[in-house]
């Protein structure tokens, strides 16, 4: 087991080896996930930042207009509003 201390500003250090196995280095960024049972599971995030996510959904054979993704959109809102 490591250990760490937290900080009067509520920070830690995380430990080299953890580092290590999380594949992580100074500036990236790091996710909290609380587990059902209560359990705190540390990883590295996968999609730190908006730039990070392009690609992530693919590509549109025949991308869509403006006009059409925003048609879509109030679709889906009125769905929305309709199955509450």
């Amino acid at each position: 087991m490591l250990q760490s201390t937290l900080s009067s500003k509520g920070q830690v250090t995380i430990p080299v080896s953890v580092r290590k196995h999380l594949g992580v280095t100074t500036n990236d960024k790091v996710a909290f996930i609380i587990e059902s049972d209560g359990n705190v599971k540390v990883t590295q995030a996968k999609y730190p930042d908006i730039k990070s996510l392009s690609g992530a959904a693919g590509k549109l054979k025949n991308p869509l207009g403006f006009k059409k993704m925003r048609e879509i959109a109030r679709e889906d809102a009125l769905k929305q509003k309709y199955v509450k």
